[in-house]
């Protein structure tokens, strides 16, 4: 049996029920590694304004969601639910990278594909933290930025890719080794665990970013590092706070040039 792929990452992204969707999209990867899944005929594609998602949680202003801490049970339950919407969001993100751009090479449609399936497990082990923590996804509040990026980029690959894995899920990479360091402090060895399975793959995800959007640079015949700066000027106006992780931008793709722009807009 043949799975089209813009069909099949359609119908996973249009998934309301999070546990469903992850699954889905594990089993999409696995098809698409065992050569189940062909590339579909060019079709139109339709600008999706809103993704499957569940009713909870209350979408609302970044300055709405709950403070979270490091200093007691109920912060850390606070910012695993933060963090498992921000994976869940990156499910649908990568599933929108495979389903909107066309006409890019099949190792594109792999990257993605395994950068939705690693984000599904990311989201899978935040929710069952939170389950045993007597709580659950969709107990707080949590706001909409990521896809409110997702539908200013996506008119563009070049634009997603340097504004998407390169800006907002690159600043993962500068905050969670922090966030490890005080979360071992608090004693908290399952979050722990969790957050450093987080960030060897994000490294990874932001460097499959780095290497789309260079390779889209090259084939518009523009300047990559001059031209992440222009769509990072024109697109993401708030400075970046310090500090950056540096080894770990590198390891994910930033040159020289890019993390010197970066420093002197933080």
């Amino acid at each position: 049996m043949s799975y089209s792929l813009y069909q099949s990452v359609l119908d996973c992204l249009m998934l309301t029920d999070p546990g469903e969707k992850a699954v889905a999209t594990h089993e999409l990867y696995a098809h698409w590694q065992a050569g189940r899944v062909e590339l579909d005929v060019e079709t139109a594609v339709a600008r999706i304004e809103v993704p499957g998602r569940p009713a909870q949680p209350e979408l609302v202003s970044p300055r709405a969601v709950p403070k979270r801490g490091f200093d007691s049970a109920i912060g850390r339950v606070r910012m695993a639910h933060a963090i498992a919407h921000i994976e869940f969001n990156a499910i649908n993100l990568a599933l929108d990278a495979v389903y909107r751009f066309r006409g890019m090479p099949e190792a594109y449609y792999r990257d993605w594909l395994q950068v939705a399936s690693e984000e599904a497990l990311h989201f899978s082990l935040l929710s069952d933290y939170l389950q045993s923590q007597g709580s659950c996804y969709g107990a707080f509040p949590a706001h909409n930025g990521l896809w409110e990026m997702a539908l200013k980029t996506d008119h563009d690959a070049m634009t997603r890719m340097a504004l998407v894995p390169r800006v907002l899920e690159a600043r993962g990479l500068d905050v969670t080794q922090s966030m490890i360091t005080r979360l071992k402090q608090a004693g908290d060895a399952a979050l722990v665990t969790i957050m450093e399975v987080i960030y060897a793959d994000e490294i990874g995800h932001v460097r499959i970013g780095s290497r789309w959007f260079k390779y889209l640079c090259e084939r518009k015949k523009l300047d990559s590092d001059a031209t992440f700066s222009h769509l990072l000027t024109r697109y993401h106006q708030a400075t970046l706070t310090a500090p950056m992780d540096e080894v770990a931008r590198s390891l994910a793709g930033f040159t020289r040039s890019e993390l010197d722009f970066l420093a002197g807009r933080s």
